[in-house]
């Protein structure tokens, strides 16, 4: 029989946390969970996920957990947002035995990580004090809580027509063209990858955004003739995974995306969301490190050298004076290193799996 769980999510700006905890929890009540999904603004999911929800899964407002009498057997405060003090101390009171709480942390290759992950935090005072909460990180190794797969996910991918989804929005790959998605934050270097894009074939599908505002009066002054672009309306999370399944390229951004390009098995570029701080050069690095390990030097060089661009991150062995120039590595032979990193995710137990495994160890 499935446990109970409360999943809590605060929308930040960008639609990246809701993404990734909407795609939880429907994975979890596919499985057989109860879930409640308490967010504080639940507008996005209008287009991220149209329709009734599925079996076991309420979409809560976050207010309506301040006098919500009953507690989950689990609850996961996703990415560091702090529950309500009310509904804290129902879970530490109102039960025979408290839930299991689990923070679910941001997503990053970097070492602490493997560290981190399952590391206890006991609740010494406040609303929660008795109670103890764990660290739960996601990852890309198996000393971490890996990624969200849906089981049924790369037997749908294996059985998917490209052409004909294409199809369902009035477009057809012409001979020798290339697929290319585009998904990004503001980026100063938008027109360069134009550029670059249209030294070849290619049909670039843009998603709803600043790059799509943009891509009209880039081209308008700047015309590529090998180049041509569909403005894509904003998609349901099932018809985005498409999207990237149809590309020979993908420029994704944020957490949600970024997870969804790998697994499908394409070559992608990814845009990290930028703090003030710095600390995303860093992360991205890490990521690449691990990302590229089984990579041959020359195209892995290139690779770095395309993400850092399309980043605004600097080579520390360019020079400072010298912008690296935003030019496309070979896709065919990163396509096969797209699909032997995908294996290895694949090796990795999912992130829904550890967490049924945890919570039955628990209840």
């Amino acid at each position: 029989m499935g446990l109970r769980w409360d999943l809590f999510c605060q929308v930040i700006d960008n639609f990246g946390d809701v993404g990734v905890g909407w795609r939880l929890a429907r994975d979890l009540a596919a499985r057989g969970e109860t879930v409640r999904f308490w967010i504080d603004d639940p507008s996005a999911l209008q287009w991220m996920a149209p329709g009734a929800p599925p079996a076991g899964l309420a979409i809560r407002r976050w207010s309506d957990s301040l006098d919500e009498p009953e507690v989950g057997d689990v609850v996961i405060e996703t990415f560091g947002c702090e529950l309500p003090q009310a509904f804290v101390a129902r879970m530490a009171g109102r039960r025979p035995q408290p839930p299991l709480w689990l923070n679910l942390e941001y997503l990053s290759a970097e070492p602490y990580v493997e560290r981190s992950h399952g590391l206890n935090s006991p609740q010494f005072s406040g609303a929660g004090q008795g109670l103890n909460k764990q660290f739960f990180y996601p990852g890309f190794t198996a000393r971490t809580g890996g990624l969200l797969r849906e089981p049924q996910m790369l037997a749908e991918q294996a059985s998917f027509d490209a052409e004909a989804w294409l199809a369902k929005l009035g477009l057809q790959r012409r001979a020798g063209e290339r697929v290319v998605s585009l998904f990004a934050y503001p980026n100063p270097r938008l027109n360069e990858l134009l550029q670059a894009l249209g030294e070849q074939a290619t049909l670039l599908l843009v998603c709803p955004g600043a790059a799509q505002q943009q891509v009209p009066a880039l081209l308008k002054a700047s015309p590529r003739p090998n180049l041509r672009w569909h403005a894509l309306p904003y998609l349901s999370q099932p018809e985005f995974d498409r999207l990237l399944w149809a590309c020979d390229l993908n420029f994704v951004r944020g957490e949600d995306s970024f997870v969804r390009a790998q697994w499908a098995g394409k070559p992608f570029v990814w845009q990290i969301y930028p703090q003030a701080d710095g600390a995303h050069g860093p992360k991205l690095e890490a990521f690449m490190d691990l990302w590229l390990s089984q990579a041959k030097p020359e195209p892995a060089g290139q690779w770095r050298t395309l993400w850092r661009a399309w980043n605004g991150l600097q080579d520390a062995r360019q020079d400072a004076q010298q912008d690296a120039r935003l030019s496309l590595p070979d896709l065919h032979q990163a396509q096969t290193h797209a699909l032997a990193w995908r294996e290895h995710l694949v090796s990795v137990e999912d992130l829904s799996s550890q967490l049924l495994k945890l919570s039955r160890k628990t209840s």
